[in-house]
């Protein structure tokens, strides 16, 4: 009888080692990363996935955060809002993320945050950059949770219409941009504002639907108006060939776009879009840590230069990061309420350096830095200034 009992008493101390030790559930930290890396947007969401895992594989490679891994949860939400949200769900119900990185397109990003803030889930966009993606303007409401590493839409509209007053004398300016997206809407809207105040009259406004290839009455009723500058505020493809378009109209003025047109140099000719401008976040090689970057990046995945998008994914985890380990810290546990809070109030108070700045948040959780101006000249895209 004491032999059986002294047996029974092994096994249950055994299953106590078993389920307090070993591949317990506090071995990672469970961390989504969400965004488009199929469909018409994938450069974007291949460049920020990449990025991100990039500083991800690195601190895991020097043994986590507190002893634990950062294990990624990755969906690919094609660009759609619906699919994102459904996605984020299941990153919550069923794998049990901590934190998100993500979504990548506006739109998407908007759609999960809706579902994030109710519960308290930390979420940081590398790319996300319409102002409703941390502010409600409707009901007021800053959005806690949530934070991004890019300029947000009207901070690009307001810059490339000071750049076209103060930097190229423009008097006169067009628009062209895909209604029904946040983002063109976004930069849209805050370039057309801020004209009134920098003295340059918008002659032509000009609006298209997603899907369209043909921009040729838009742009002949542009030509016929002689603008000093074009705003085109949309993503690269369509950038490409609407510029495309515009000079075969007769569309002779400086060509101007937000950061979606970044790699717009691979859908139209160099001669089409010599002199154009566009604001960015990264201008490649500028300093050392982005281009120790850009080795590590180039190491990583066969050679490939790194796009603004993959090197803001990278911040984005760096950021991400930094407040998980202040989460770890406090001996939190992951996944709990008071752990993922802990994180958002780390991000918060980030003074965290990545690649393309060092972080810090206004009230509304946008990132107080610097904008870069690109240039495009001889086929390629080039720093031109800080404005």
């Amino acid at each position: 009888m004491k032999r059986i009992i002294a047996l029974v008493l092994v096994l249950v101390l055994t299953l106590a080692v078993v389920g307090c030790g070993g591949k317990d559930k506090d071995s990672s930290i469970k961390v989504g990363l969400l965004g488009c890396i199929t469909g018409d947007y994938a450069q974007y969401g291949v460049a920020v996935f990449n990025g991100a895992k990039l500083y991800i594989n690195k601190v895991n490679a020097e043994g986590g955060i507190n002893g634990k891994k950062i294990e990624l949860i990755e969906y690919d939400d094609k660009g759609d809002s619906t699919e994102a949200v459904n996605a984020f769900t299941r990153m919550v119900d069923n794998d049990g993320i901590t934190a998100l990185i993500g979504s990548v397109l506006s739109g998407a990003s908007i759609a999960v945050v809706g579902e994030a803030y109710p519960i308290g889930m930390p979420v940081i966009s590398a790319s996300a950059t319409a102002a409703a993606f941390t502010y409600n303007e409707e009901t007021d409401t800053v959005y806690s949770n949530a934070f991004r590493v890019c300029f947000i839409d009207p901070f690009q509209g307001e810059k490339m219409a000071q750049f076209a007053a103060e930097k190229l004398d423009a008097k006169t300016a067009a628009v062209i941009y895909e209604t029904g997206n946040d983002y063109a809407v976004g930069l849209k809207d805050a370039f057309v504002k801020e004209c009134a105040e920098q003295g340059i009259t918008v002659v032509a406004d000009e609006g298209y639907s997603k899907g369209d290839k043909d921009f040729r009455s838009q742009l002949t009723n542009i030509a016929a108006k002689e603008p000093d500058v074009v705003f085109s505020p949309n993503y690269y493809e369509d950038d490409g060939m609407i510029v495309t378009q515009a000079r075969q109209v007769g569309v002779t003025a400086t060509f101007l776009g937000g950061d979606g047109w970044a790699r717009v140099t691979e859908y139209a000719s160099a001669a089409d879009l010599e002199g154009s401008y566009y604001c960015s976040s990264y201008a490649a090689s500028s300093t050392d840590a982005i281009k120790e970057f850009e080795a590590e990046y180039a190491e990583a995945y066969n050679g490939e230069a790194p796009s603004m998008f993959a090197a803001l994914g990278y911040d984005a985890a760096v950021v991400l990061v930094d407040a998980l380990k202040a989460a770890e810290a406090k001996k939190l546990k992951a996944g709990t309420d008071d752990y993922k809070a802990a994180v958002i109030d780390a991000m918060k108070n980030t003074s965290s350096v990545g690649v393309t700045s060092k972080y810090s948040f206004d009230e509304f959780n946008n990132p107080i830095k610097d904008a870069v101006i690109i240039k495009v000249e001889n086929g390629n895209e080039v720093f031109a200034q800080m404005f």
